[in-house]
């Protein structure tokens, strides 16, 4: 049996556009001989429509996007995700559900269960969930025989009680389809990337495939969707638990692969996680210029590796004629700042401008009664004012010439507010908003590797970081080293750990409870509140993926 991946990249809200795209994949499926083409999870209209699944118009008009898609299915089986009314006056609204169309026929549908309301996910706020899991459908294959599929909306496969450790629901919906005799499995999702995510989709589809004897289908989203990124990496295992399609991972892939031949295919996916970072960071930089209607985008550039791991992303994403990168030089910024930027833009070929602050900050500082810091810490209002004469240049650029304002701040500093709200916050897209910064140094690091060469020099990554907001200031003034704060950062953050398994992970308890503390405070909760939206590449990740009151009156103490 024949089956085509109909992994896409899906704009919310974009019906006819999202339409065409799954027709074109129906054609591609029809001209490969396929059998059957799967799609993501609610490929019709988007899966982070959020609220607009609550919208009047959209629930009445939920089932229209199928009335073209089913003529396009004569000769082939088509499984599309998408939304339909539940026409019940009780309950949600909507059902998040898989149609199955076949020889231009809507033959079932079949809804999600599982609803998930953990990290991005808001599930049940929009829809409500299956109570009765059926999800056998029988199609005729091209070898003349009945195959029963057994069809499963994203959570519903991710329940296995014999892989999870633990589990957050007692269904499980994939179980069901199994005991009732299926000879596939088709998986649709809309499964957002993070760290370690598509190693451990490989193993829990295996595990599951060679446990039940089953080849599974499992199709995956691609694409960025505000800050979040999908990265398709869809795959097929056989009865035994083999992988013998590993789709490519960022990108649209529409595919066919033989069921019944038991050979690895030789299209996949290879690297490490930091290319894998990088390669997200990239899809997610170009999907949201492009799917907001940005051709060019700016950004400032400061000498530091933040900035210049952002423009050379930045530069891969949109292409370097299209990318800005302002200098804006204060009396405090080093000579080998603005040298070490210009190096970056001659390696980069994209367009760089020098607007200096001194004067401005110089007029502002008598106006302001206010005294030119000494050293750091001295004048903090001194010292942001020369952050946001930054942000007014580029917000003053982004605004005359429209191009997307990129925010440069990395996970780290955002985490414990060291970073100055209507300053380096600005912007329409935090880059690196969810990216530690000694992943920071790894991703440079990686761009050059690959590159065979210094596109971001290496005097830029082994430069001391400083903020260059007063004389001889470095970020380890007011900071741990990176090499301490990630770690803690990471475990708090992505794995949710309390303090005490934090500290029993080889951490200082002092310098936890101070971390954390910092991290916490309503003030620093404050500013984080008011970032542009961050590109997400971890669990639990600051913003829509984690949600705390500002005002409150929680402090961690250190047990004495």
């Amino acid at each position: 049996m024949k089956v085509t991946i109909g992994q896409i990249n899906t704009t919310n809200g974009d019906i006819d556009g999202n339409l065409a795209k799954i027709i074109a994949a129906i054609e591609k499926a029809k001209a490969d001989e396929s059998d059957l083409i799967i799609f993501p999870e609610v490929s019709t209209h988007g899966y982070m429509s959020q609220d607009w699944f609550q919208d009047t118009d959209i629930i009445e008009h939920s089932l229209e996007p199928l009335e073209k898609i089913i003529p396009a299915t004569v000769g082939i089986t088509a499984i599309v995700g998408t939304i339909r009314p539940n026409t019940n006056p009780n309950g949600r609204r909507l059902y998040n559900t898989a149609a199955v169309i076949s020889d231009g026929k809507l033959i079932k549908f079949v809804d999600k269960m599982l609803l998930p309301e953990y990290d991005v996910f808001d599930d049940p706020r929009y829809f409500e969930p299956e109570t009765n899991p059926d999800g056998i459908v029988e199609i005729e294959g091209k070898d003349g025989q009945t195959h029963r599929i057994g069809v499963v909306v994203c959570e519903d496969f991710w329940n296995d009680k014999t892989f999870w450790k633990d589990r957050l629901y007692d269904e499980d919906p994939t179980d069901v389809v199994i005991k009732s005799g299926a000879d596939i499995i088709a998986a649709l999702n809309a499964s957002p990337y993070n760290k370690g995510k598509i190693k451990l989709r490989c193993e829990m589809v295996a595990h599951r495939a060679k446990a039940a004897k089953l080849p599974i289908v499992f199709v995956n989203l691609v694409g960025g969707n505000d800050g979040i990124i999908f990265d398709g990496a869809s795959l097929v295992a056989d009865e035994e638990g083999d992988i013998i399609l590993q789709a490519a991972a960022f990108k649209e892939f529409v595919e066919t692969v033989e069921l019944n031949v038991r050979k690895p295919d030789a299209r996949g996916i290879t690297g490490s996680e930091t290319e894998s970072i990088r390669q997200a960071l990239v899809l997610g930089i170009r999907d949201y210029a492009c799917k907001n209607g940005f051709a060019n985008c700016i950004l400032g550039l400061s000498g530091g590796i933040d900035s210049a791991l952002t423009a050379a992303l930045a530069v891969e994403a949109i292409g370097p004629e299209n990318v800005l990168c302002v200098m804006m030089p204060s009396p405090f910024s080093s000579a080998g700042s603005i040298k070490d930027s210009e190096e970056l833009v001659k390696n980069l070929g994209c367009e760089s401008r020098l607007e200096p602050i001194s004067a401005s900050f110089e007029v502002l500082l008598k106006q302001m009664n206010l005294h030119k810091p000494t050293k750091g810490g001295e004048s903090l209002a001194a010292e942001n004012m020369q952050s946001r004469l930054r942000g007014v240049i580029l917000m003053a650029i982004s605004n005359a010439e429209g191009r997307l304002l990129l925010s440069t701040g990395n996970k780290s500093e955002l985490a414990v507010g060291y970073c100055t709200l209507y300053g380096d916050t600005n912007g329409g897209l935090a880059v690196l908003g969810d990216v530690l910064k000694t992943e920071v140094w790894k991703v440079a690091r990686k761009i050059n590797e690959n590159a065979g060469r210094q596109i971001i020099p290496n005097k830029i990554i082994d430069k001391k970081p400083s903020a260059e907001l007063a004389p001889n200031q470095f970020d380890q003034d007011s900071l741990p080293p990176y090499e301490l704060l990630d770690p803690i950062l990471r475990l708090y953050f992505e794995q949710k750990l309390s303090p005490k398994e934090i500290i029993a992970e080889g951490n200082d308890a002092e310098l936890v409870y101070a971390i954390l503390n910092k991290v916490e405070h309503p003030a620093n909760e404050f500013k984080r509140r008011q970032l542009p939206p961050a590109l997400i590449i971890s669990k639990n990740a600051i913003g829509v993926g984690r949600r705390r009151p500002i005002t409150h009156k929680y402090r961690r103490t250190q047990p004495r």
